[in-house]
């Protein structure tokens, strides 16, 4: 996920200083380089959703346990590698969908959109939807590759590609261009609802901070902290929509293109609470807010320090 405006130590008039196209390369490098780092807990993440996924149909395994013992358990299986799976396609996912969403989001603050009552969760959940929609493709890779591991350790339906162009090509072979947007229907709502969340929590988290003087004005830590605090809304508030959409994307589909375990979101949704109980829709949250919570601190990071030297560059 990327961030909203100002951070802790933005320079004024930063976000003025890009041009249109500037917006979309700095948010979408920010992300990438988070994505680096926080990888590794993606993976934990996407196994843990995919696990007990196949209890009602007779095959269940509990291999992956939480954010360390999963860690673990993936570094046995698949070596120190295996902790970066799908990394090029998340790059791939983190450029689209964080350029898109957090460049239109700037083009939304720069046209005042952001200073209108709710504008700032309007804008945010515009953008998400819209970048969501653009890197499904990516993300539905991205899953498939986290997905795979060696038969001992294997949760979830096993797709075997090679590599992401192979996935790619395999999925297009197979089921045509609308393929690759199979499973958007649980990313748009994943994404706009975790963008609108993130944006209407840390404005007011920061503030917060700032209010009780935690840290000096200019500090980092402002943003360390108040991106900590966002990071557990976002994590409640998009785990039941991840879990569905990591399901959506990774399930087998027969020769018409559909999913052989699940219509879509909605039944997607009641087969989980039905076979694995509610909190089945939290499955994964360790990881999931291990993971947003240095993610949403080290992209505001990235893009604030991007920008500031996109400033200098310009001489404003």
């Amino acid at each position: 996920m990327g961030l909203p405006q100002g951070g802790g130590g933005s320079p004024p008039g930063a976000a003025a200083a890009a041009a249109p196209g500037g917006d979309f390369v700095l948010g979408a490098a920010s992300c990438c380089l988070a994505c680096v780092f926080t990888n590794p807990l993606e993976v934990v993440k996407t196994r843990l959703q995919l696990q007990g996924e196949l209890r009602s149909r007779g095959s269940y395994r509990r291999h992956y346990r939480g954010a360390l013992q999963g860690l673990l358990a993936v570094g046995r299986a698949d070596g120190l590698r295996g902790l970066q799976k799908g990394l090029a396609a998340g790059l791939l996912y983190q450029g689209l969908m964080n350029g898109v969403r957090l460049g239109l989001y700037s083009r939304a603050e720069h046209a005042g959109l952001t200073q209108l009552p709710a504008g700032a969760v309007g804008a945010g959940a515009a953008a998400g939807a819209l970048g969501a929609l653009v890197a499904s493709p990516a993300y539905l890779v991205k899953t498939h590759l986290q997905a795979q591991s060696v038969a001992a350790f294997a949760v979830g339906h096993q797709h075997n590609h090679q590599s992401v162009s192979s996935a790619f090509e395999t999925i297009y072979k197979k089921q045509g261009l609308l393929g690759l947007w199979r499973g958007v229907n649980g990313a748009v709502p994943r994404v706009t609802v975790g963008s609108a969340v993130q944006l209407a929590t840390f404005a007011s988290a920061k503030e917060w901070v700032r209010k009780h003087k935690w840290f000096q004005e200019s500090s980092w830590m402002v943003a360390l902290s108040s991106g900590m605090i966002s990071g557990v809304a976002v994590a409640v508030a998009m785990t039941p929509f991840d879990v569905v959409s990591t399901r959506l994307y990774n399930q087998p589909v027969d020769e018409m293109g559909k999913g052989k375990h699940y219509r879509g979101f909605l039944d997607c949704f009641v087969q989980i609470t039905g076979r694995e109980s509610f909190l089945a829709l939290y499955k994964g949250l360790g990881p999931a807010y291990l993971r947003l919570g240095p993610h949403t601190t080290l992209s505001l990071l990235f893009w604030d320090e991007l920008r500031r030297l996109t400033c200098q560059y310009q001489g404003t």
